[in-house]
């Protein structure tokens, strides 16, 4: 039995009608890596090492009658950017080739307290800094659709390890669309949830004010599952949330009579394939055939997202990989002869290209002089993209665009060109920049390869688009597809 195409839903009610074993479960998930990871490599570290004891002692529990979670003896996969003690944590980066956590992220020991089984940490484009997965430092990944193009990023290791059968659910982090952009091309669902709703205790940071945890699932109730485990106040986070985590199994239901779509205009821009466009109107038709309504408005200034967003994104992440200076931690040159010769070296080894050049672009915009022209002025322009989302949720209870403009790409075929790779989250930055909750599904196919549909909610209302999103997938059969590898 092809156990690692099931869903996770659909691996717990197997376990606990004792219809398979959680050691046949993890076996069959470790024998599937064996086999097609050395083609699609969206692990940088495979946790082998008492995987299969631990299976086993979930397997004792359920034998005695415990009462266990949703995810309990479900494999599971981490993006290396969330800590894991005593497992490697890479962040993608040579800077951090050989750092080990001495502690777990929150999201991490909520896992572990289901007993969800961590399988492996997987590739991302260094530090999160990508749209493709070709940034990371090690090896890229591939999409497992087409092994000939990306998975998206900067989780496309997340992603395709989902994907291609090698987790039943994964973890990655969205900071201007990582989370929904490679979901939509590897054909998965990707919730990024409102920001302060999932602790960043843990998470390596890129960009503090834009960094959120969230899922990559086969479906919709994967994702509700992995969320009512994830989701809640941690007080080691500051900008953590208190009140607001809810049952999300509560929100699958098929219900949209009488909601509202708001369909952007300026989501469906020229340089978004026509194919997509009519996929994702195609979407919004089953939902209005379900009793919604929908109604194409305007968001006057996502002109302006992009601009704003990597202001911000490169000028938190200037700050934030300052600490990596080869002296506290990190990877160190050799050969130095004094301190400025470590602090040069070992920063120009230790990071890639990309790194490099958003440290440059974030260092710029917060030096003297410029602070006021840039960073200052995204801020102000922030406010207008945060209320030009508040002024729409008046009216609509959510917004439907594209997830990407493009399905996967090419290898190599953007990386030339930093700014043709950057409009790849055209979609999907202004909802980090708003701090809202958004989700991404699968909603057609183009030349056999996934086309996603963006649903976007307002704060802490993960229960409407996942609803939305749930009541979609019943009336369709897009999340049953697997790629054929």
């Amino acid at each position: 039995m092809k156990l690692y195409d099931l869903t996770a839903h659909e691996i717990r009610d197997m376990l606990r009608k004792k219809e398979v074993s959680c050691r046949e479960v993890t076996e069959n998930i470790l024998d599937r890596i064996a086999k097609v990871e050395p083609y699609i490599s969206s692990y940088i570290t495979i946790n082998d090492e008492g995987t299969l004891s631990m299976a086993d002692n979930i397997d004792k529990l359920i034998k005695n009658g415990e009462d266990l979670g949703d995810l309990a003896g479900i494999p599971m996969a981490l993006k290396d950017n969330i800590c894991t003690d005593g497992i490697l944590t890479t962040c993608g980066s040579k800077m951090l080739q050989n750092f080990v956590p001495p502690y777990n992220a929150t999201c991490v020991e909520r896992l572990y307290n289901e007993k969800s089984i961590l399988i492996g940490k997987t590739n991302m484009d260094e530090f999160a800094m990508g749209s493709s997965t070709e940034n990371s430092a090690f090896k890229p990944t591939r999409n497992p659709w087409d092994l000939s193009r990306v998975p998206g990023g900067s989780s496309g290791g997340s992603a395709a390890s989902v994907a291609a059968g090698e987790a039943f659910f994964a973890l990655g982090s969205d900071t201007g669309g990582s989370i929904r952009q490679p979901a939509a091309l590897c054909g998965l669902v990707g919730l990024k949830p409102t920001y302060g709703m999932v602790s960043r205790y843990g998470l390596v940071s890129y960009a503090s004010s834009l960094d959120q945890i969230g899922t990559l699932t086969k479906d919709v109730e994967d994702c509700a599952l992995v969320m009512n485990v994830i989701a809640g106040y941690d007080f080691r986070d500051s900008t953590s949330v208190s009140g607001v985590a809810l049952d999300y199994k509560e929100a699958l239901i098929q219900d949209v009579k009488g909601l509202k779509i708001g369909i952007p205009r300026e989501y469906f821009y020229e340089d978004i394939d026509i194919d997509i466009k009519k996929a994702v109107y195609e979407g919004v038709k089953v939902l209005c055939d379900m009793g919604a309504e929908y109604e194409e408005m305007s968001l006057p200034y996502t002109e302006y997202n992009l601009a704003t967003y990597f202001i911000i994104a490169s000028s938190e992440c200037s700050s934030n990989l300052a600490r990596y200076d080869g002296i506290r931690y990190g990877y160190r040159a050799s050969e130095c002869k004094n301190l400025n010769d470590v602090l040069i070296k070992s920063r120009s080894e230790g990071f890639g290209e990309e790194v490099k050049r958003r440290i440059m672009a974030g260092t710029y915009s917060l030096s003297f002089g410029y602070y006021d022209e840039y960073y200052k002025r995204a801020l102000k322009v922030r406010t207008l993209i945060k209320n030009d989302f508040a002024k729409a949720f008046e009216k609509y209870d959510v917004l439907i665009t594209p997830t990407s403009p493009h399905v996967a790409f090419k290898f190599n075929e953007k990386t030339r060109d930093p700014l043709m790779m950057y409009k790849s989250d055209i979609c999907t930055v202004g909802i980090n920049i708003a701090g809202l909750p958004a989700i991404s599904i699968c909603c057609g196919f183009k030349n056999h390869l996934p086309i996603g549909l963006q649903i976007i909610g307002r704060h802490f209302d993960e229960k409407t688009i996942l609803r939305v999103a749930y009541t979609f997938e019943q009336n369709t059969k897009y999340h049953k597809k697997r790629a054929v590898i």
